[in-house]
């Protein structure tokens, strides 16, 4: 028999029955029924009870052992009495009667529980991580993280990708966020930096011939960590074809997303012909570019019944014309105590409050009836209804195509500014009145981004999202269209209120890519400079090509159904971008700073 195991905890059934068995694995929990012990015995495959009575010659070791201790456990396999069954467990209908026990290795008093799943402080977790990791949610996320990848990549290489692997030492690259730096040893006072994407290489591996790029790709940025992003690093599949038209894009990457959905989703349905919602629209209905289309609430511009209205602060505002009035309907919040909430809610957000109308039937409703015991039709009631009238509020209402028992509410102002709060406002109504589905992944294509926006900050043009995309309408448009009002052939991946992936068709001749950069306040040499390997290879036969990146982390989170990406990571740093249980980052010894040339000017705290 091998040293450690004949069979793993997940592999007897009945047919074992009367076999002599052997198991390793930790002590999962351990039961005392009257003087017969329990164990439940864990490795990676799953669990099987072992059981243990005072006439076994295993018994005195096993009343040492503790949770987590690692032992080997030999015995005979039988049948669970009938009652006790575990039909719940795969080896739930058969029990090891255990003759003998070998301690492999003791653990120490716990810092957390392995059996069950409390909730421990965040920096305990990533402390003891390979402890956290036993854990069964944990665990099962890290396999499923596994299977997805393996997913990805047999998709991908079916539908005609090869994989590549692409540097990790490499110049820094303007892609948004700033860069890890690494230093040369060999050229004093030069930096190597870590790839924030692996995107000009992917384009020159485009100009070099090789057709349909893909590689689950390590991704560094040096940023604030949030939940939905990893602090240091993330993974991306990404891609690149050449010879494709933004459609192609569409109809290669599509499939392979929404099967891997279905393959890992859990019987949760996936949206089928994903819908095309340009930038500006995605912003107007839903306040944000990556918006959850599982909550139906659109959102609309109201401003004509405001205009000239007794409702004075929104009237004011409307005297601007770049000011607008935005409403979010509200079906079935049409009471007082949930407008409050939402009105504290806005107040909670840095917000004066949230305007509102209240919906109802006239010929039910207390107020209504003894103010008029003949009333019908429906009413509308709050502040913002008093002020303006019946006749708009019901026009409000009609627009709407609300009911007796709902609400809307309101946001004013500029939308360029308010745009962020009105969609987290829809957000938040959405799911305090239950409206969002749970059982679906809903997917969508944001296209028609803006190539440039303004930067407030510098008063000057600036890119909006990559810089290496095309603009639609080429060089032409570029020289003669104010910049402001160019959209670029780039598009995301949104689903359930995440970016899960974005891309762009690739503007790849010389004379665009240097006119785009010069809006952008860029020369042809700063050009040559930064961008001098791709640039080259523009001269020499650039194959129209675009792609994307999608996100891997993001996607594993939402088919685990988690909120935060920590949880389906293997060895995450924390909030603070500290990896405390490895201990980085940490100080280097004066040798190494002598040998990369770096002298330390770290101000005092």
């Amino acid at each position: 028999m091998h040293r450690y195991r004949s069979h793993t905890c997940a592999d007897l059934r009945l047919d074992h029955v009367g076999q002599d068995v052997r198991l390793s694995g930790w002590c999962h929990r351990i039961r005392d029924h009257g003087g017969l012990l329990f164990i439940d015995l864990r490795d990676h495959y799953g669990l099987t009870q072992c059981v243990v009575d005072p006439d076994s010659p295993a018994f005195k070791v096993a009343e040492t052992l503790r949770s987590e201790w690692v032992v080997r456990v030999d015995g005979k396999l039988r049948k669970r009495p009938e009652g006790t069954e575990n039909h719940e467990m795969p080896t739930g209908l058969v029990e090891v009667y255990v003759t003998e026990i070998e301690v492999l290795g003791q653990a120490s008093e716990l810092p957390l529980p392995v059996f069950g799943d409390q909730d421990y402080p965040e920096e305990t977790r990533l402390k003891y991580r390979f402890l956290d990791l036993r854990r069964e949610r944990i665990h099962n996320n890290i396999m499923l993280r596994g299977k997805v990848v393996d997913s990805m990549r047999t998709r991908m290489k079916a539908a005609g990708f090869n994989e590549f692997q692409t540097p990790i030492l490499t110049a820094s690259s303007p892609e948004g966020a700033r860069d890890f730096l690494v230093p040369s040893r060999i050229h004093p006072g030069k930096f190597y930096a870590l790839p924030q994407a692996p995107q000009q290489y992917k384009q020159l591996l485009m100009m070099a011939g090789f057709d349909r790029y893909f590689q689950i790709a390590p991704c560094f940025r040096d940023e604030d960590p949030r939940a939905d992003r990893l602090p240091g690093e993330f993974y991306q599949l990404d891609l690149e074809m050449s010879f494709v038209t933004q459609e192609d894009v569409f109809a290669t990457i599509e499939p392979v997303i929404t099967g891997i959905f279905e393959e890992f989703g859990k019987g949760k349905s996936v949206t089928k012909g994903w819908p095309r919602i340009p930038y500006a629209e995605a912003l107007r209905k839903y306040g944000s570019d990556k918006p959850d289309l599982r909550n139906p609430l659109i959102m609309q511009e109201v401003s004509e019944h405001f205009r000239g209205s007794n409702f004075k602060v929104f009237a004011r505002m409307l005297e601007d014309p770049a000011n607008q009035v935005w409403a979010i309907p509200g079906p079935g919040g049409g009471q007082r105590t949930f407008a409050d909430r939402m009105n504290s809610w806005a107040q909670s957000e840095g917000q004066p409050g949230l305007g509102y109308i209240l919906f109802f039937d006239k010929a039910t409703d207390e107020t209504s009836k003894q103010a008029d015991p003949n009333a019908e039709g429906i009413g509308a009631r709050g502040p913002i209804a008093n002020n303006i009238g019946p006749e708009r509020a019901e026009a409000i209402r009609l627009q709407l195509g609300l009911k007796a028992g709902d609400a809307a509410f309101f946001v004013a102002g500029d939308p360029s500014k308010f745009y962020k709060f009105a969609g987290a406002a829809r957000t938040k109504v959405g799911t305090d009145l239950k409206l969002v589905d749970e059982s679906r992944f809903e997917f969508a294509w944001i296209v028609d981004f803006p190539m440039f926006e303004w930067n407030e900050d510098e008063k000057k043009v600036d890119f909006s999202h990559n810089p290496f995309s095309m603009p639609q309408g080429g060089l032409e448009a570029l020289n003669t269209q104010d910049p402001l009002t160019l959209k670029a052939y780039q598009y995301d991946i949104a689903c359930n209120g995440f970016e899960l992936a974005s891309g762009g068709i690739r503007n790849h001749k010389p004379e665009a890519m240097v006119k785009a950069f010069e809006i952008a306040g860029y020369g042809e040499e700063t050009v040559i400079e930064r961008f001098g390997g791709m640039y080259r290879a523009f001269q020499y036969g650039a194959p129209p090509h675009g792609g994307m990146a999608a996100g891997v982390d993001r996607i594993v989170m939402l088919l685990a159904g988690e909120q935060n990406l920590r949880e389906i990571s293997l060895f995450p740093m924390n909030q603070r971008a500290e990896d405390i249980l490895m201990g980085a980052p940490s100080e280097a010894t004066p040798k190494q700073l002598r040998e990369l040339h770096i002298r330390l000017n770290v101000q005092e705290k």
